[in-house]
């Protein structure tokens, strides 16, 4: 059991749902019984009032979008910090909420997609990476390249990265890479060292890696390591709101409402 708002959200609506459910069956009749002269009490008004839109924002949050913000730099260029995204919650299934028991089997995750998930070795921090193994790959990095099952994944390196933080990365090159038939953007340093090996990725799991490829705290690192599917919470879909938080609140309005590839 993960302790966090949908756990708060279902305690509100069971707590409101009770209160509303108890006065409607008993005391309600007894109070239209005294010729309605007793006025309904402020907690059932409230409890009426509340509990169809706590159900609400719960039924939306666990079975179709779940909102998320960007805290770091690992997915730039794709996100960057200040990003607002929507994460959909059905794709790979649905779960109840806080126990996250899958019940309804609908797709499962693909190479390349950009997923949302809870870190193996503290489920309570909430992660976003791009899916690059699936279960029974080896992976192999070296340098800015990638391989899977020995296969190196095509890297079309670019231009200087430019855009919100560019002074923190004055020699990134940003590039394409495509992952199976799903092509995106990534970052990398040709100059400086990055994390290399070779894994091979267990039934039931997945190898996650940041965009920033120096700068992601991904499977590759043993604090993360392979993603049980369990694990999973969403793809990441849009961009919804966006702004720069190390130069103020000014709003980047050409990233919001872009997909998120």
């Amino acid at each position: 059991m993960i302790f966090d708002f949908s756990l708060v959200l279902v305690v509100l609506a069971v707590i409101s749902g009770f209160i509303w459910t108890i006065d409607r069956w008993f005391f309600a009749p007894r109070r239209a019984a005294a010729g309605g002269v007793a006025r309904e009490p402020v907690l059932v008004d409230y409890a009426r009032s509340f509990f169809p839109v706590i159900l609400l924002v719960l039924v939306l949050r666990s079975f179709l979008y779940e909102p998320f913000r960007i805290p770091s730099d690992s997915m730039m260029p794709t996100l960057v910090q200040g990003d607002f995204i929507f994460v959909n919650k059905w794709q790979y299934g649905l779960r109840l909420p806080v126990v996250n028991w899958k019940f309804v089997g609908i797709g499962e995750p693909q190479r390349g997609d950009v997923i949302v998930f809870r870190k193996p070795t503290d489920p309570s921090v909430v992660f976003i990476k791009r899916l690059v193994g699936l279960p029974g790959d080896t992976i192999r990095v070296a340098a800015a390249q990638v391989y899977v099952n020995g296969r190196p994944v095509p890297v079309d390196p670019g231009e200087f990265y430019r855009g919100p933080k560019e002074e923190q990365y004055p020699f990134t090159v940003v590039g394409e890479e495509r992952l199976d038939q799903t092509a995106h953007s990534l970052m990398f340093d040709p100059s400086r060292p990055s994390t290399q090996g070779e894994w091979t990725v267990p039934a039931g799991h997945y190898f996650m890696m940041g965009d920033n490829r120096n700068n992601s705290r991904d499977s590759r690192f043993p604090e993360v390591g392979f993603v049980p599917a369990d694990n999973v919470i969403g793809k990441a879909v849009a961009i919804w709101l966006s702004f720069n938080p190390s130069h103020g609140p000014f709003m980047l309005w050409n990233r919001m409402g872009t997909r998120i590839h």
